[in-house]
């Protein structure tokens, strides 16, 4: 007598097998299509012309992407595939199969309306009890582009590029003049030679038109930011009929440097230092956490390597969705945020700034960590004032909740779901990827938080 469950795989079913039977209670792919279906799709739908054969509905396929990035799967074939081979997904496109151009297509075209789901979503989770905004912890991460850094082209490299090309067209159209006599190799074909050489030398002539056109606007940032510290100077030295202190800025200079490069295959990407050293072609993503929560709140994506000029932005996307889910308290952020006019900032915006002076000692005294610091004098700085508020036990402690959250925040994303590289190119369709790879991150955080809550 056989002790072993046989495995029948020809019998068919008495009834046919229903969706519903396949995942248990709570699994994530039912929370993504619950969550889906509430939403107001309504500006994907009108999109729709409802000429030719019938569409996927706009909910199937979101619901598909946002379960995808959830789950490491954001190549559109590996969808496609997988609504063959997961249960899970087959469970979310409901046994139908849409074909990977439409997948593809769909993220494509519509990136500009994902932060609206965005916020849609984390009004959701405010419905839901899971999301009340106090303190926001703010970070950058560091996200490889989808294309190699060997793509990149420097302006001086160019240069010694086109007169190396233009040696070799000479040459080529010498050997064309001569075809009879010359020596050519065999199975060179010397128009083909010619051809590529001359495609080569307009792509390099507009990627230098545009890294001309980066380093003048680059010049006009850089006299604007010297203008302005040159009127302040002059002010306070009108002020108080003495020189002011320190040297005077040095004025920019115009025109391309050398060093100025272009990417090739995306060159709205920038070659950016990452964490362990070296060098990558990237975006800086960036994403502000609810600190209670570990729901992002919301999102930006720079082409800088440094945070310094990323406060204003976020602080103006947190005012817009203000009305919908209400007002920041406190914002904090490492010492790369620091800078005066970002602490005058949050305070213009009636929110308390919290961000490292300069880098934290790893191993204080142990009274430091123990004791309030002397009272703060009068007259002070506004850097000055945040940094004792630093320095105090509830301001130390507040600004420890940053490493317990959007840290690790951007481990789960980059680790646990995999997302470490931008599957489209363009500093706009970059920005509405980050978007969607932030709210499955939502959506995923909300499954756990849902059934903690009481």
């Amino acid at each position: 007598m056989s002790h072993f469950i046989v495995a029948d795989r020809k019998t068919d079913f008495l009834l046919p097998p229903s969706v519903e039977d396949w995942l248990n209670e709570d699994h994530l792919a039912r929370f993504v299509v619950e969550v889906i279906d509430q939403l107001d799709l309504s500006n994907l739908t009108r999109k729709y012309a409802g000429r030719g054969s019938k569409a996927h509905h706009p909910a199937t396929l979101l619901a598909i992407l946002v379960y995808g990035y959830a789950t490491s799967v954001f190549s559109s074939r590996k969808l496609e595939m997988a609504t063959y081979d997961s249960v899970a997904f087959r469970f979310i496109a409901a046994n139908t199969h849409p074909d990977h151009d439409t997948l593809a297509t769909f993220r494509r075209r519509f990136l500009d309306e994902l932060a609206g789901l965005f916020v849609q979503v984390l009004e959701m989770a405010q419905e839901m009890k899971l999301l009340k905004l106090g303190t926001v912890c703010l970070d950058g991460t560091k996200i490889h582009a989808n294309a190699s850094r060997h793509s990149a082209l420097s302006h001086g490299h160019i240069v010694k590029l086109q007169t190396q090309i233009e040696l070799e067209v000479q040459e080529l159209l010498a050997l064309a003049e001569q075809a009879d006599s010359a020596n050519i190799p065999d199975g060179m074909d010397l128009p083909k030679e010619l051809k590529l050489r001359k495609d080569r030398l307009s792509a390099m002539a507009v990627a230098k038109a545009k890294i001309a056109e980066r380093a003048a606007q680059r010049y006009a940032k850089e006299k604007a930011e010297i203008d302005a510290k040159m009127l302040k100077r002059a002010a306070k030295e009108e002020e108080s009929g003495k020189k002011p202190r320190g040297k005077q800025p040095t004025p920019p200079v115009a025109g391309v440097r050398e060093t100025d490069q272009i990417n090739l295959t995306d060159e709205e990407s920038r070659i950016m230092p990452v964490h362990g050293g070296g060098f990558e072609q990237a975006y800086n993503a960036q994403a502000a956490v609810d600190a209670a929560t570990m729901l992002v709140v919301a999102t930006g994506v720079t082409q800088a390597p440094n945070d310094k000029e990323q406060v204003a932005p976020m602080l103006k996307t947190l005012q817009a969705q203000a009305p919908q889910l209400g007002t920041a308290k406190t914002l904090i952020a490492d010492t790369g945020y620091c800078s005066e006019k970002n602490i005058l900032a949050c305070e213009e915006a009636n929110i308390e700034p919290l961000i490292a002076v300069a880098r934290e000692d790893h191993h204080p005294h142990w009274r430091e960590r123990h004791t309030e610091p002397a009272p703060l004098a009068e007259g002070a700085t506004p850097v000055q004032t945040m940094a004792h508020s630093l320095k105090t036990l509830a301001g130390a402690a507040s600004y420890a909740l940053r490493k317990q959250t959007v840290e690790p925040v951007f481990g789960i994303i980059k680790s646990v779901m995999g997302f470490r590289q931008f599957s489209l190119r363009g500093l706009k369709k970059v920005t509405g990827e980050w978007n969607l790879v932030c709210l499955a991150w939502n959506v995923k955080r909300m499954a756990v938080l849902r059934l903690k809550t009481p």
